[in-house]
This record gives structure tokens, sequence and C-alpha cells, in this order.
């Protein structure tokens, strides 16, 4: 009996650590744009307070939505491509998400400049920013084509670390999204090796019942 209060108790300690690693809130506040900006408006990076955190640097893809220093909202915390697949502000936009993230990556590593980055990724999912007189002459058109193909052939973990916050509640007009990254394991990864050790303690302590043998120390 004992054995089995405790794997009950195993269990629903798993889901708990589950669901919270699926679904995450965070208190977003815009401290201010970090000094780049072109086409008349700025760039990458903003910088934010989340959940009251030291600052952090995330990427605009919102064109049409603007937000002010000082506000601050309540937003969805995902993986990107699950946002991109549902929860996003473009959710169903799977392919404009995945060549944003990956813009985003070669401006974090360098090899792409911060404002072409920006407007390249807004065009993605703005009409308004493919009409800016700068999206073309800056080479942002080209590059975001480029990454639209370049998406296309991509794998899951080309997006590794790539997180999405989206607004879920505020108190003035609708704040923009932002993409970040974060180097550590990403949700799904964290609920997928916690449900893989209960299983093994599980395993463990219904061995008998389950009428497994264990060849721990068997020779053929």
């Amino acid at each position: 009996m004992r054995q089995f209060r405790l794997s009950v108790l195993l269990f629903l300690l798993v889901m708990v650590f589950a669901v919270s690693a699926f679904a995450d809130t965070v208190s977003m506040n815009f401290l201010g744009p970090g000094g780049n900006n072109s086409g008349g408006v700025y760039t990458y990076p903003y910088q934010f307070s989340i959940d009251g955190g030291a600052p952090v640097s995330l990427i605009c893809d919102t064109f049409d939505n603007e937000v002010y220093a000082g506000e601050t909202w309540t937003a969805n915390v995902t993986s990107l491509l699950a946002g991109a697949y549902s929860g996003g502000l473009f959710a169903g936009q799977v392919l404009n998400y995945k060549a944003a993230g990956l813009i985003f990556k070669g401006i974090i590593n360098g090899s792409i400049d911060a404002n072409v980055g920006n407007w390249a990724i807004w065009g993605l999912f703005s009409d308004n920013a493919k009409n800016n007189p700068y999206y073309g002459s800056s080479g942002a058109a080209s590059l975001a084509s480029f990454y639209l193909w370049k998406a296309s052939w991509s794998n899951t973990s080309d997006f590794a670390g790539l997180v999405l916050y989206t607004p879920i509640r505020w108190s003035n007009l609708m704040p923009q999204e932002y993409i970040g990254y974060v180097n550590v394991p990403e949700p799904s990864e964290i609920a997928m090796i916690l449900f893989m050790a209960i299983g093994s303690v599980l395993v463990f302590i219904f061995r008998k019942r389950m009428g497994l043998n264990l060849a721990i120390g068997q020779q053929a």
C-alpha cells in the first residue's frame, strides 16, 4: 500500500510539473528600445524586465502595434514552434514564424544586421512593413525571401531555445509580440524528462505486479 501511495504522489507531482512546463504566463515590463533605428522606427533590441528580472533583449514581430517605455502586460510564453501552430498572434503562419526565428538567430550571432533583420521579420507578418521604402532599399525583402526558402528545409532542432511572448492581457492598446532566446531546455523537453524519470520509478515499484523479470546480473 505504501508503494502504491508513493507512486500516486509521484504521478501527481509530474503532472503538476508538466502543466507548468507546457503553459507559462509572465509579466512583461517594457523598459525601452536599445537604440537601433531605421526606416523611422526603433528596431532590435527591445529591453524588457520579465517577472521583475534583469533586463533581456527581445525582438518584435508585430509592426502594426505600438508599445511605450514603462508599459506592462501579461504574456503567454511558448516555444516558437508551439506558438506558430497555436497561440501566437499569427498562429497558422508556421513558415513565417520559422523564417523569423532563423533570422533572429542570425541577428544574435552577428551574421545579419539588426536593422535589416528586424524589418525582414516585420515584413513576414505585415503589409504595412512591406510598403515602407526602407523594406526594399535595405535588402530586407530579399532577406525575408531567402529565409522563407531556408525555413522550408529546416529541422525542429533549428529552433531550439527560441521562445514566443504573446500578449494575453493588457490595459491600453494591444501590445506587440516578441521573440526571445533562452539557452535552456524547452518546456516540452523538461516535461519529457520528468515523465521518463517517473516512469522508471513506477516500473521499479510495480515490476513484480507487472510480471517483469529484471535481467540484472544474468549471464548468457
